[in-house]
């Protein structure tokens, strides 16, 4: 790796809040599994926490991760999916249905955050009756850059002491200890932003 190379982070929550339209009658339970690129064909799987199929469906279950990597590596994940599949535990782990959502939706929701009811498309395996809708499932996905957010909050701290609306927020103002790394993390939230 190229010394040259720019380094950027970004904070994910990932949310399972419920499922509806689940119309099958089984003893077995239900859980959701996540599926998160993690560049170089590699991928992070998370699993949901198990609840029996005759409940109510709410997991209200949260994960968090925090992504490092190049600039480069960055806006690869704007091409990639974040993979939701709703799977029934009875004698093993059974696909019900899977759903997609692109990062790059993510990214160009308001202040980078979502919560909305993906349709889960059955699988091969699963045939659904006729008129019979398939599985809903409602998750939220939040994007945060945090140096970014820290300085916001410096920032919204600085007005009315003197400082400008297109300064930093660094702890001394513009041009007094600011280190290319903070205008680096600067630019990857603008150009975020932008998309």
């Amino acid at each position: 790796m190229g010394a040259s190379q720019q380094f950027s982070s970004l904070s994910c929550k990932l949310t399972i809040k419920q499922a509806k339209q689940v119309e099958f009658k089984s003893t077995g339970s239900l859980f959701v599994r996540c599926y998160i690129s993690a560049g170089n064909n590699k991928r992070i799987r998370l699993n949901s926490r198990e609840i029996s199929s005759r409940s109510d469906l709410s997991w209200n279950e949260s994960f968090s991760l925090d992504c490092f990597g190049t600039h480069d590596n960055m806006d690869n994940q704007k091409q990639e999916n974040v993979i939701f599949e709703l799977r029934n535990i009875i004698g093993g782990s059974k696909l019900l249905g899977r759903a997609e959502i692109p990062w790059k939706e993510v990214y160009e929701s308001p202040n980078m955050e979502m919560e909305k009811w993906i349709t889960m498309i059955p699988t091969s395996g699963c045939v659904l009756v006729e008129g019979v809708k398939p599985p809903k499932l409602q998750v939220g996905i939040k994007v945060e850059v945090p140096a970014m957010v820290e300085k916001e909050r410096r920032r919204s701290s600085n007005y009315g002491k003197g400082k400008k609306w297109d300064e930093c927020g660094c702890k001394d103002g513009h041009g007094h200890g600011c280190s290319c790394e903070d205008y680096n993390i600067f630019a990857l939230a603008a150009a975020l932003e932008a998309f």
